[in-house]
């Protein structure tokens, strides 16, 4: 609990004041967001959970390219949640977006929005600032729903950029401690056996960011019985009425 809440302290003194001006700056050097929200496809009147939403950029997006879809966005840091609702009400997506303060590493949705599950989970530019990213990723594994899908998106390695380069950008990155995560492919590899899930991992422009999904429908449709895909958003939506009604 201590290093939850140091957590949220310490990022909340990063983005006090940056939170103003973030999706400004952030524009050009967090490129594949985009990409993520369009391969998210999202079915219809599907759930999306974004874990570390930080100013709603991203739900906002992602409401307007799946306009049937109720979205969810949980973030550590409650200075980053005051710019996302400010945002979302600008949008005029209040009622599609849904907000709660937590921690990606072990947020339990139900007590906050009513539904444990989602069939898609995302985590954007992220995972390289959160000390037990790892924990982050499995939770989210652990938020989906039978059949759903993981997205990922955050810094790559540079591999195939000037090495100057590399250089300046991990100097600059670590003033807001932002780490890339050398090992990120191997682990996912690591929680999609574990899952059963079909990984997909891809390099984006030259190695400056990562995309990656885990996508368990793959596995659901070649090994479960047949028939039984059509049973999964019921089956998905029975057990979360069950939870509801205690």
């Amino acid at each position: 609990m201590a290093n939850v809440k140091s957590s949220a302290l310490l990022m909340d003194k990063i983005y006090k004041n940056q939170r103003h001006f973030y999706d400004l700056t952030r524009k050009h050097y967090l490129p594949g967001r985009d990409h993520l929200i369009r391969h998210l496809a999202a079915p219809r009147g599907s759930t999306v959970l974004e874990l570390g939403c930080g100013t709603g950029r991203n739900l906002i997006e992602a409401a307007r390219a799946y306009p049937t879809c109720q979205l969810f966005g949980v973030d550590i840091s409650a200075e980053m949640l005051k710019t996302a609702e400010a945002n979302i009400h600008k949008a005029d997506l209040s009622h599609r977006i849904h907000l709660a303060e937590g921690d990606a590493t072990s947020f339990d949705p139900f007590g906050k929005f009513g539904i444990d599950t989602f069939d898609r989970v995302f985590l954007s530019y992220c995972v390289s600032m959160i000390p037990s990213w790892e924990g982050a990723l499995r939770n989210g594994t652990k938020l989906l729903a039978k059949g759903g899908q993981l997205s990922v998106v955050d810094f790559g390695q540079q591999e195939k950029l000037p090495g100057l380069f590399r250089l300046m950008l991990r100097k600059w990155l670590a003033r807001f401690h932002v780490i890339p995560r050398a090992n990120l492919k191997d682990v996912l590899h690591d929680i999609a056996q574990d899952k059963r899930a079909k990984m997909r991992f891809l390099p984006l422009y030259r190695g400056y960011a990562y995309y990656a999904e885990l996508d368990s429908s793959f596995y659901t449709r070649f090994m479960e019985k047949s028939g039984q895909i059509d049973l999964l958003k019921a089956e998905n939506e029975s057990h979360r009425e069950i939870r509801k009604a205690g």
